[in-house]
């Protein structure tokens, strides 16, 4: 998506706002397990032009927690965006960031097909191809 949002003229706008979410969230979820404060708002904009950088540190970010982790099923507190507190394992915290950006990616696409731009195909199986 990064990629493909690079080269068109202007990504739209409700899909500009989608994918910085997914990066926040990403972020902040991330942060949480790791105990540290988020440097990200839940809905704070980015300039397409930083998706990259944003993306790769979340990426770095959750590989050390995957190759760090000795309990996958180590219960995580955390306070929501709104203060509340819960608790989730770790793992069910590392599923939840997939799930959550694979549901943004299908709103962007949609997004995309409404602006006359044609997604990407998103299904798992061509990303493995």
């Amino acid at each position: 998506m990064i990629e493909q949002c690079s080269t068109i003229d202007s990504v739209p706008a409700k899909s500009l706002e989608l994918f910085s979410h997914v990066l926040n969230a990403h972020h902040i979820w991330n942060a949480r397990i790791l105990g540290k404060p988020a440097e990200y708002e839940v809905w704070q904009l980015h300039d397409p032009k930083d998706w990259g950088d944003i993306h790769y540190e979340n990426q770095r970010s959750s590989f050390e927690i995957v190759t760090d982790a000795d309990d996958f099923e180590k219960r995580i507190d955390y306070e929501n965006s709104e203060g509340r507190l819960f608790t989730n394992t770790l793992q069910d915290i590392l599923f939840h960031i997939l799930n959550h950006s694979t549901h943004h990616r299908g709103q962007m696409a949609m997004d995309f097909r409404a602006n006359d731009i044609e997604p990407l195909k998103l299904d798992y199986v061509f990303y493995k191809r």
